[in-house]
């Protein structure tokens, strides 16, 4: 088989793509799929910085701007919001314009909220701005769906938990990586100049869009499937494996932005203190997604991430005791626990996804690249829905902090609610995806075949 590349109108297409096939994959496939897969992550880290943009902005916003911590974190949460709602169309645009053209384009629209923010980040702007120009860098929180629905289109189902946990760690580290330049500006230039950030990403948005359309491919095969969107918004499965990615991904990208405002509030710590801290954990976080993608590879996603819940639930609880103790020391230890905690966690739970609606192929009765292709068709409009709910975490743990400092000063309230969430999170895990209840007996004619979802 071969994967002839051709023009058409909208740029380069890939127009046979079997990446189950062995032989296929060796010659051609693995060197296409890895191609995409880099300059994808370029593209998605790049968006990650921008959507997370505000958590570094807000360090440098001191009272002259007139704005108390309830009001910065309204301000990463409108962020989180707009970038997790946006995801659901992104999800589809990868079909609807090929996975090339569709990464130029989302890659060009950072530079719309990049630049806004350049105008008006100076005291005296009003607050409504400052929210609005905050929501417009949830943009670069659609760049995750549409680049990870791009890469599960590129990889067998063998390579998927590598291939995503690659993808979206590279993308992860987007985060780290601004709160790492706002770290270096206001150490060097000052809290008072945070354009120089913005300043640096202009240019690299530029850079991102330009690889795009010099070294990726659209897939012809992929197209836009309303019926796979409906299947799969029906399914059971999309809304619990949402459930669970709210859990880590949604922890993730919710510590992500609200962590260096929780050592300012909590802890006394200064914009410079802050920053220097702010970015080990979502660092952590992100460079450990892969490995994560590979231990459910081996073992299985749902055996990890029921582990992995349960571990979180512990950490929280470390961070419970911290936050009541006011030690900043073990509250800095627990929480970045939590962080690469998270990270592994995505990487399990994104490998599910694919599995089990390939399991559900399976026991449908399917076999080969039929079920393979069944598998792709459910599991890429799955993720968009799952990626979208699951960024909405995020949200709901900003306005957790912003409601426990309203109301206590503290964000021990917050954190006790994370952790009751956790363990029904690895509950909720157990229960559907490694319980194997015992069976009365059925007649072989009466026998329904059932998904192993023990083994996603």
């Amino acid at each position: 088989m071969s994967a002839p590349t051709t023009t058409r109108e909208g740029g380069r297409w890939i127009e046979q793509w079997n990446p189950e096939d062995e032989t296929f994959w060796k010659e051609k496939g693995r060197r296409i799929a890895n191609r995409n897969l880099l300059f994808s992550v370029l593209s998605e880290h790049i968006g990650f910085s921008i959507w997370s943009l505000w958590s570094v902005m807000v360090l440098f916003m001191g009272p002259e701007y007139g704005i108390d911590p309830a009001g910065k974190f309204f301000l990463i949460g409108m962020a989180t919001l707009v970038g997790a709602v946006i995801r659901v169309p992104y999800t589809f645009a990868v079909a609807r314009f090929g996975g090339r053209n569709w990464t130029i384009v989302s890659a060009l629209l950072l530079l719309i909220p990049t630049v806004a923010a350049a105008f008006v980040m100076e005291p005296g702007t009003s607050y409504s701005t400052f929210l609005l120009v905050a929501a417009l860098t949830g943009i670069g929180g659609g760049n995750f769906a549409s680049s990870m629905t791009n890469i599960n289109s590129f990889f067998p189902l063998r390579k998927k938990g590598w291939a995503l946990g690659l993808n979206a760690g590279g993308g992860n580290i987007g985060v780290p990586v601004v709160q790492l330049v706002g770290l270096l500006v206001i150490g060097t230039a000052g809290a008072a100049h945070p354009r120089i950030v913005l300043g640096v990403y202009i240019p690299c948005i530029v850079i991102a869009a330009l690889c795009a359309a010099l070294y990726m491919d659209n897939l012809a095969p992929v197209r836009n499937d309303a019926g796979a969107a409906r299947e799969a918004a029906k399914d059971v499965h999309t809304w619990i494996m949402s459930c669970l990615y709210i859990g880590t991904f949604g922890s993730f990208i919710g510590y992500s932005f609200a962590f260096g405002l929780v050592l300012q509030t909590q802890f006394g710590r200064t914009p410079l203190q802050a920053a220097s801290l702010t970015f080990i954990g979502p660092l952590l976080g992100s460079l450990i997604r892969p490995v994560g993608g590979s231990l459910a590879d081996r073992y299985g996603g749902a055996r990890i991430t029921l582990w992995n819940f349960a571990a979180m639930a512990a950490a929280t609880g470390v961070v419970v005791y911290a936050s009541v103790q006011k030690s900043l020391p073990v509250f800095l230890t627990g929480f970045i626990a939590l962080f690469v905690l998270t990270g592994l966690g995505n990487g399990s739970t994104y490998k599910m996804i694919p599995a089990i609606f390939q399991a559900k192929a399976l026991a449908q009765g399917m076999t080969g690249e039929p079920a393979a292709a069944y598998g792709r068709r459910l599991s890429g409009a799955a993720m968009g829905l799952i990626g979208a709910v699951g960024a909405l975490g995020g949200l709901g743990i900003n306005l957790a902090f912003r409601q426990a400092f309203l109301t206590t000063g503290s964000g021990t309230p917050a954190f006790v609610s994370f952790l009751v969430f956790y363990a029904l999170c690895s509950a909720l895990t157990w229960a559907v995806y490694l319980r194997t209840p015992a069976r009365r007996p059925v007649p072989t004619e009466e026998r329904q075949p059932q998904p192993a979802y023990a083994e996603v």
